[in-house]
């Protein structure tokens, strides 16, 4: 008898360690911000391009293209993530004011920027409010998020916007 319980704990045992690992803790804001991420990231890519496109200062034009191809590459991250998470690719309608209200980039002054007259002013501009409610959004998210991976990234976006925003604040001031 002694011998079929030390075999059953042997078992039971071995049984446990292989087991995967328990998945990191994701919650409600973690899904949230990825989904309102991704959009956002695809309004700044749209607004980006416009920037390598037009733009005729050489730095201007560099900072856009790097943006742009920064973002694309996380809107795949983030894809992927909900993808493993099993969570819908888009917040629901209205998300944006269950989530901190952060407000999206307003279409209209993307389609306004196509045909500016003062482009780069313009530009830099937009991409500063942008890149800031960028920043604002990441922020919360680390405050609120659970996912380590997530709340390391959030992390580093906020740096990074806030990295550019500083930045675009010097290239417009040169610029005027």
């Amino acid at each position: 008898m002694r011998a079929v319980l030390g075999l059953l704990l042997l078992v039971l045992a071995a049984g446990c360690g292989a087991r995967g690992a328990e998945p990191p803790p994701l919650n409600a804001e973690d899904v949230m911000f990825v989904q309102m991420m991704v959009q956002h990231h695809r309004q700044g890519i749209e607004i980006a391009r416009l920037g390598a496109e037009r733009a005729t200062t050489p730095e201007v034009r560099t900072l856009a293209a790097a943006i742009e191809t920064t973002q694309q590459d996380e809107v795949e991250m983030m894809l992927r993530w909900l993808h493993d998470w099993e969570q819908p690719l888009q917040a629901g309608e209205g998300a944006h004011d269950h989530h901190g209200g952060m407000p999206e980039t307003d279409a209209r002054r993307i389609r306004a920027l196509r045909g500016s007259g003062h482009f780069e002013r313009d530009l830099l501009a937009l991409l500063i409010e942008h890149q800031g409610d960028a920043a604002r959004m990441a922020g919360n998210e680390v405050a609120s998020g659970a996912n380590p991976q997530v709340k390391a990234w959030a992390g580093q976006v906020e740096r990074s916007r806030e990295g550019q925003v500083g930045m675009m604040k010097e290239l417009a001031r040169a610029a005027s």
